[in-house]
């Protein structure tokens, strides 16, 4: 089964595509943009702050062993890597069904279908199966279904897909799953870890989610508390994470991405109050950001409905161009509604994008009263605090935690970051 499909040329799907065409497998990719598609065989690289993705996909072009096209095609094995996103609180299967309507089309006997987007537990039996069986072939008897989810982030897609972490592997059968094994085992050296089901390697990837928005969430608990308590909570956790059984978190202004802020959702129910109320939790911080920053104008007697504040970081990681999910928004938004005069900064984003979202570009502080950081940018560490603050920023809200509270204090403006009541 040499020839394999990847659905789906995304910040995850493109690394994939090239790394198994490097192993040497025949790989077409899939994604229903013309624009990128044509765009990748030309050998430009749509997801530039990959390291290596360039090096790769050239050499994959070059020896012929991978096309991206528009248009389903025959493979042995169809990997899925598309966005599972959530509608509310509910996930959005929108795009899995149109692929797997796709797939239907052009499945035979034998071929495997491989999920490696992160799925509600049960996806593949009850969701994926029956669209694929339109074809008229059953689900773990003439065809394979398996599901190994990614465990990748963008900025280190190549080496977490090679070389971080075993893959997670479930199937419908044990033929399929020792077939698949054979697959990631030629281009991850970590090897595989092989599980009962399809379910249960769904629930993997969404627990490791969990795990860390939970543990996020405790994190911003514990931060609320401190400002509340005068205690700096990046010093009490630092110290506290030196004993081998504390692992908590880094408090902040909201979690981001297309990961965290979604799985919860995907097991959410009256068994899971835990996971609802982390949630909760994650989704005030934003809101708690803005109000950090009113407090700090009233005590400059500045009214916030006539101030200006700068959003400094619109993506929701530091060096990564991704915002989906990202608390910029929320903040952007709420400032907005209680009458502020928004401004934004971002490295990675062009005067035009970060217009497009209804706000002003500016990298200009003169006339700024207040900063809120959301990105832990490594640029905004290393800006001239000195002369921020001396063009009459007067508010700097840290919601990453990134500055040194005690030096931005001492420059005359009002500091806070998120649990470092030190210096409210």
């Amino acid at each position: 089964m040499s020839k394999i499909a990847v659905w789906g040329l995304g910040k995850m799907g493109l690394p994939l595509a090239c790394i198994l065409a490097d192993a040497g497998f025949e790989v077409t990719g899939i994604d229903i943009d013309e624009n990128r598609v044509a765009a990748i065989n030309a050998g430009e690289n749509p997801v530039p702050e990959e390291p290596g993705l360039s090096t790769l996909l050239l050499s994959a072009l070059e020896r012929k062993c991978f096309k991206a096209v528009t248009t389903p095609v025959e493979a042995g094995i169809h990997i899925v890597i598309i966005p599972i996103l959530r509608t509310d609180t509910k996930a959005d299967f929108s795009i899995l069904k149109n692929v797997c309507t796709k797939i239907a089309a052009v499945l035979r006997k034998g071929d495997i279908v491989v999920l490696e987007s992160t799925a509600p537990p049960g996806t593949c039996e009850t969701f994926l199966n029956p669209l694929l069986e339109t074809s008229g072939l059953r689900a773990g008897k003439d065809f394979g279904v398996a599901h190994s989810p990614e465990r990748t982030m963008t900025g280190t897609a190549i080496a977490d897909i090679t070389s971080k972490y075993p893959k997670i592997i479930g199937a419908s059968d044990s033929k399929t799953r020792q077939i698949v094994k054979e697959v990631y085992s030629k281009i991850n050296t970590k090897g595989v870890v092989l599980v009962k089901d399809t379910k249960t390697a769904e629930a993997v990837k969404v627990f490791e989610g969990i795990y860390r928005d939970v543990n996020i969430a405790l994190a911003n608990e514990l931060a609320l508390y401190c400002e509340e308590a005068g205690i700096d909570v990046t010093e009490v956790i630092d110290t506290a994470n030196t004993q081998p059984y504390c692992h908590l978190h880094k408090p902040g202004a909201g979690v981001g991405g297309h990961c965290i802020p979604v799985y919860p959702y995907f097991i959410m129910s009256e068994k899971t109050p835990l996971v609802r109320t982390a949630r909760k939790i994650n989704e005030s911080m934003p809101f708690h950001a803005v109000d950090l920053a009113e407090k700090l104008l009233e005590k400059r007697n500045i009214s916030f409905e006539k101030a200006k504040i700068m959003l400094l970081g619109i993506s929701f990681r530091g060096g990564v161009k991704e915002e989906r999910y990202s608390p910029f928004f929320i903040v952007k938004d709420e400032l907005i509604q209680r009458g502020v005069a928004v401004y934004a900064y971002d490295p990675l984003y062009t005067k035009e994008e970060v217009e497009s979202y209804g706000i002003a570009f500016s990298s200009d502080f003169n006339g700024i009263d207040g900063i809120i950081i959301l990105t832990d940018h490594e640029e905004f560490t290393s800006l001239d605090w000195n002369h921020i603050c001396q063009a009459g920023v007067k508010v700097v809200v840290d919601g990453r935690n990134i500055l040194d509270g005690e030096y931005i204090a001492s420059l005359g403006v009002e500091y806070s970051g998120i649990g470092r009541g030190t210096h409210l």
